[in-house]
């Protein structure tokens, strides 16, 4: 399964609530104002180094051009939108608000 997070987790607890229902071979997109949790070095960054151990997470070039982010966790893929659809056309997606 594909989960895509929008959302901040500055924000909104889209990205810990959706931990709670990862398998192991789900991937995890982050779009949108969702990139700001593949930033390294802030107070939210465990979040995703605990997702690396045992999940892939993808973040979209674009929204972290568009929000000046430069410093990304190491193992985040960075992908384009030709990426992000050829993830929604291999995973089943799942969208968290």
């Amino acid at each position: 399964m594909l989960h895509i997070i929008n959302k901040s987790p500055f924000m909104n607890s889209a990205l810990e609530d959706c931990m709670g229902y990862l398998g192991s071979e789900d991937i995890v997109l982050l779009i949108e104002d969702g990139v700001y949790a593949a930033a390294a070095g802030t107070v939210k960054s465990g979040l995703i180094e605990k997702l690396l151990e045992q999940n892939e997470v993808y973040a979209l070039q674009a929204d972290i051009k568009a929000r000046g982010l430069e410093q990304l966790i190491k193992k985040v893929k960075i992908t384009d939108y030709e990426g992000f659809v050829d993830l929604i056309e291999q995973h089943t997606p799942q969208s968290w608000l």
